[in-house]
């Protein structure tokens, strides 16, 4: 029954939904322990298929309510007692049942409806539909041939069987080869197969439609048609028509959320092309056009995409139109489901339903599962879309259902209406303890059920007062909401649940801890494939949960387990994790979970493992064209480090086969490349990526890719003219590499002339990589080149470079040569350049050759070793170092070229000026007494100089930190070699310095230690002894032998008899042994040549400005310089010229 809605009527409405608002609830939960209406909580789906494979078909209608509910089903609309058939298996307690595939489901196809009702009403289920699908076939028939003019239009009908969508449609012929669809040749949606204008290839007798069900997995198969086409002889041109659809218009109407398919298949020669349009508006955003542009798709269509649109068929003769009207309908929708409620006594309740849809809905009023109209009741009334129940009472309480339908579905929603006064019912346990975090929010829950609602109060502690403050909330549901829990509120605390019918209270505890918090935070890392990635996690809680705290790792949010044998590599030591040998499959974020009962804290770090790249994949050459190929692949993985360069290297496989190459280098956001090759090769090709970490694994490589034969590209390299004789000229160059050849018969030609005449180029082809030029003149330019040929031809014009034909040595000497003495050790030579005429080469320098003639200590002349020095390149002026002071030279300069040294220079005879001396051979302790020590020395081996006398000195070094002054005795005589130092303390340690001395200055020091004995037996053993009278005798043997030794030394100096250092050294050892086997604790140091800390000072007193100090560093105006071997050309060799007079001089004993 529908009423006209007025104004007033909607007022009354209004106010009505504002009281009803008040006193009713939205979603209701009725505890089971109240007595309440039917609820169903489960129902079949809408439809229900019995596919034949499946075992068994459940029927499902589960409900709850108190008392409680009861089952039955109807069938077709009438009653259906499922729990009498004894094929359909029941369960208890439920209105469930399960048909069983037994083979004959037929008799119970049909729409089911269950209904669970109890003693306060009924509620029913939507609709279900059982379908039975039956076996889908083609009938049995005999096709007449299809017989058609050649360039006329035809159709081959399909008409599959009925059966359970989606339906797909296959032409084939009998050896199952598809029928193949192009612009001319087409399935339609309706299955038929059109053919645009016949060809004389269409005859077949084998056309066969196949009609698939792939939810049924069925595929079934139609009788074969055979098509004849008679040939013509001409076939006329057809202006466009449409096989499909017929005539100029057409609807179309389909459900929103389906898929709009709209299709125009034309006939006619040339075939046709089909255009698409919606009249007034463009396509739809997502408009798909198929079957070669004769099926248009909208997918998923909805309102908007109604409306009118046209095909059109072209070809040049004309055109063919068809229009569509497109309608997009809706199957029901709720605008306002009706809901649930729990109303008091005496209240009005308001039940609205309604729906949208196209067409509009129709809404069906049913109250426990009876229509409306058959269940009056004197204080319901319908306003349109609304039922009001005025002053309801308790046995108004129903299950109300509204249905709305149109030809698309049905909506069903079944609302309980409850009519009830209930005192609170606290449905939250008695006694629950809550924990509760410091400054975080906790909430304690009072869950009442009530007719009316009940009003919730919170106290604390046995107070009357509730809980006050901007911190304390109590939400509708009568939770308690503190916010920012502090230590003070921890407590008992309790709910007074109160209506009009009565009231309830439970109590609950509170408890506040510590918050569980992270202090020490895992942090992101980038760490190596390999390597071990330590990931920290330290967190601070509540003391009360020491036993109950967890620290926990979490990768990915699946917890890390360390106690099986998968994550052996994962360790955790003082709450780090350790990760042990990592792997790309540890890279991930890691989650640090600190967990107490009550909170839990969390902190997670990113860990990205870093590694050289994947090899690169699915390398593919393209691009053909004899000599270059193009080559492109898919970069692997860069495992976070990004790929900076991609390396293409080759292998070939006929000179250094198994031997990879870089062929070239392209950057990362390159993934392909031309390549370049040689001619006459086959090639693979392989490319691998570098990052930051390395280079990584290679590809696969590629198939073999063979280069044709050609010229050669390049022309030899490093051309190299040399003259190793006067009259030849050698011609060497670098081979081009075997991959160069660019084909076989690789030959060279040799080309030269004359730079400075004109004269015609003389060739010469040789296979080798060097040519010989004889009968040259000598030292004259050339032009040269070299140029390359194989079978194929000759390779590019080479480029001519020039060179010189063979040297011969110098003709001529350096003059002008001078000396000029720069010190003691040191000269410098001056020369005039020899002319390049003279030079017959290439200028390589000049060379310095001298030779000591003789000390000027000694008037005798003896020639020494020749020393030589090299200096490259033009100049008329160098330095030679390294001279013996105070000694003769001869010296002459050279220059040198290719070939060799020229001519020397005129003798140039030169002085050094005395030095400084060299240091003293000898220089011994030969007695030690409590007061005095007796020393002896030979004189320098070298002087320098004439000798003007020694420097003596000495001082007491008993202990690191004693260290006596430094004593100094000026020796005048140059023939002095003894000496006795007395007033010294006994039993002390002192150290000896001696220097020999020239007039300019002293040379280096010889140092000696020594130890001042007792006055014990030694001495007056020796005073006795030397009493004795052979012991007398004995002395006075030996110093008559001595002198005997020294006038044949004499003799035999007169003689100009010489001896090398070596036989020196073979005359002294008695003077050494001597000193050595002296019983005197003293020790001999040849290395320590200045006095101890605090005396030196004394000891440099005496060294004058003439001393020498001369190096090679002081002259560094010259270049450094090698000899033609490499080495060094400052080295010179030892002074052999160096001689030591033999005479050994009578000692003098300096007076005590």
């Amino acid at each position: 029954m529908r009423l006209q809605r007025s104004p007033a009527l909607a007022a009354v409405l209004i106010l009505i939904t504002c009281v009803c608002a008040f006193y009713t609830t939205a979603a209701i939960n009725i505890p089971l322990e109240i007595e309440q209406l039917p609820t169903i909580t489960a129902q079949p789906p809408s439809s229900l298929i019995a596919f034949p494979f499946d075992e068994s078909f459940p029927m499902t209608c589960e409900a709850k309510g108190n008392p409680r509910p009861e089952f039955r089903w109807t069938k077709n609309g009438q009653e259906f007692n499922h729990s009498v058939d004894p094929r359909l298996m029941k369960e208890e307690n439920s209105g469930t049942f399960v048909i069983p595939n037994n083979g004959n489901l037929t008799e119970y196809q049909g729409t089911y409806r269950c209904y669970a009702s109890n003693t306060l009403g009924t509620a029913v289920s939507q609709d279900v539909e059982f379908i039975v699908s039956n076996e889908p076939k083609f009938p049995k028939e005999t096709l007449d041939p299809v017989k058609v003019d050649e360039g006329q239009p035809f159709i081959l009908k399909c008409d599959p069987p009925t059966g359970i969508p989606p339906l797909q449609i296959y032409w084939m012929t009998i050896s199952m080869q598809h029928i193949e669809q192009d612009e001319r040749v087409s399935v339609g949606l309706n299955g038929d197969l059109y053919f645009s204008h016949a060809m004389e290839k269409d005859s077949r007798t084998d056309y066969c439609c196949f009609a698939s069900f792939p939810r049924i997995r069925t595929i079934v198969q139609k009788t074969a048609m055979s098509v004849h086409v008679k040939p013509t002889i001409a076939i006329l041109k057809r202006r466009p028509s449409l096989l499909t659809p017929p005539g100029v218009q057409s609807e179309k109407q389909l459900v929103k959320g389906d898929d709009l398919e709209l299709e125009c298949i034309p006939g006619g020669i040339p075939t046709p092309k089909v255009e698409w349009a919606k009249m007034g508006l463009e396509l739809p955003d997502g408009a798909e056009v198929e079957n070669h542009g004769k099926l248009l798709i909208i997918p998923r269509a909805d309102q908007k995409d109604s409306g009118k649109y046209m095909c059109k068929a072209k070809n040049p003769l004309g055109e063919a139109v068809h229009y569509f009207t497109v309608t997009v309908e809706e199957p029901p929708e709720w605008v306002s489901e009706p809901r649930s409620q729990l109303s008091m006594i005496g209240t009005d309740v308001l039940i609205k339903c309604s729906a949208r849809g196209t067409p509009e809905p129709s809404i069906t009023w049913r109250v426990n599962g009876v229509p409306l109209k058959d269940s009056p009741a004197a204080n319901r009334r319908i306003f349109d879309d609304t039922i009001i129940i005025r002053n309801a009472k308790a046995s108004d309480s129903a299950v109300y259902q509204c249905e709305a339908s149109n030809r698309h579905g049905s909506l069903l929603s079944n609302a309980n209406i409850m009519i009830r006064n209930l005192p609170p019912m606290i449905l939250t346990k008695d006694g629950e303890g809550y924990f509760a975090v410091e400054s975080r929010g906790v909430t304690l829950h009072c869950n009442a059920f009530s007719s009316p609602p009940s009003t919730i109060t919170w106290s604390k502690e046995d107070s009357s007062e509730s809980v006050e403050g901007s911190r304390f909330k109590i939400h509708d549901n009568g939770s308690l909401e503190i916010s920012r829990a502090e230590k003070s509120d921890a407590g008992q605390y309790t709910c007074l649940a109160k209506n009009t019918e009565g009231s309830s209270n439970i109590d609950a505890m509170l408890y506040v801890k510590d918050a569980t918090r992270i202090v020490v935070t895992p942090e992101d890392q980038q760490i190596l494939k390999g390597s071990e990635a330590q990931l920290s996690c330290l967190a601070e809680y509540d003391e009360s949960f020491s036993h109950d705290f967890e620290l926990v790792w979490e990768k990915d949010d699946i917890e890390l387990s360390f106690n099986d044998t998968v994550n052996l590599r994962y360790f955790v030591e003082d709450s780090v994790l350790h990760i042990v040998n990592v792997s790309h499959g540890d890279q991930g974020v890691y989650r640090c979970v600190a967990r107490t009962p009550v909170d839990q804290d969390e902190a997670s770090a990113l860990l990205m493992v870093l590694d050289v790249p994947d090899a690169p994949e699915n390398l593919v050459l393209s691009e053909h064209r004899g000599r270059s190929v193009k080559l492109t692949w898919i970069p692997g993985d860069d495992h976070n480090s990004s790929i900076t360069d991609f390396i293409i290297e080759y292998e070939e496989n006929k000179w250094e086969m198994g031997k990879w190459r870089e062929l070239l280098r392209v950057s990362r956001n390159q993934n392909s490349a031309v390549l370049r090759l040689h001619g006459h090769v086959e090639y693979r090709f392989r490319v691998y990526g570098v990052n930051s970490v390395g280079a990584g694994p290679p590809s696969k490589p590629t198939e073999m890719y063979r280069t044709p034969p050609a010229a050669p590209d390049k022309n030899p390299e490093n051309i190299k003219i040399e003259g190793h004789l006067p009259h030849e000229m050698d011609i060497n160059w670098e081979p081009l590499l075997p991959i160069e050849h660019n084909g076989p018969g690789l030959e060279y030609k040799v080309s030269y002339r004359r730079q400075d005449v004109e004269e015609e180029w003389t060739e010469h082809t040789v296979k080798r990589h060097s040519f010989v030029v004889k009968n040259t003149p000598t030292f004259v330019p050339y032009e040269i080149k070299v140029q390359t040929k194989n079978n194929q031809g000759w390779g590019p014009e080479p480029r001519i470079v020039s060179g010189y034909s063979g040297e011969d040595f110098p003709s001529t000497a350096p003059d002008d040569v001078a000396v000029e003495v720069m010190n003691s050790s040191v000269v410098k030579v001056t020369w005039t350049p020899v002319h390049k005429d003279k030079l017959r080469g290439h200028l390589g320098g000049y060379r310095i050759n001298w030779w000591r003639l003789r000390s000027l200590v000694d008037s005798k002349k003896r020639h020494g070793d020749k020393h030589m020095l090299t200096f490259p390149g033009d100049r008329n002026h160098a330095t030679v170092p390294g001279l013996t002071p105070f000694s003769e030279y001869s010296l002459i300069v050279m220059t040198f070229n290719g070939r060799g040294n020229g001519p020397g220079s005129h003798p140039i005879n030169f002085k050094t000026p005395e030095g400084v001396p060299e240091k003293n051979p000898v220089f011994r302790v030969t007695d030690v007494q409590r007061h005095s020590v007796s020393l002896t020395w030979t004189p320098p081996s070298e002087p320098n100089g004439i000798l003007t006398g020694y420097l003596l000195e000495y001082q007491l070094v008993n202990g690191t930190e004693e260290v006596g002054a430094l004593q100094t005795i000026d020796i005048n005589n140059p023939k002095t070699s003894k000496w006795v130092l007395r007033d010294l303390e006994p039993l002390s340690k002192y150290k000896l310095y001696l220097r020999s001395c020239t007039t300019k200055g002293c040379g280096p020091v010889v140092s000696e230690e020594c130890t001042t004995d007792l006055e014990t037996s030694l001495a007056s053993v020796h005073g006795g002894i030397s009493t004795q009278g052979w012991f007398i005798g004995l002395m006075c043997a030996i110093a008559l032998l001595t002198l005997i030794v020294l006038i044949a030394c004499f003799v035999n100096r007169n003689k100009g008899g010489k001896y090398s250092v070596k036989e020196k050294e073979d005359l002294h050892p008695d003077v050494e042994s001597q000193g050595m086997n002296d019983d005197t604790f003293c020790e001999y140091s040849d290395n320590d040549e200045k006095p101890l800390k605090g005396s030196q000072h004394s000891l440099s007193r005496e060294i004058k400005a003439g001393d020498s100090g001369d190096s090679l560093v002081d002259y560094g105006d010259e270049d450094a310089q090698f000899n033609e071997d490499g080495s060094f050309i400052g080295e010179y060799g030892p002074r052999k010229e160096k001689r030591v007079s033999a005479e050994i001089k009578a000692p003098v004993q300096t007076p005590a």
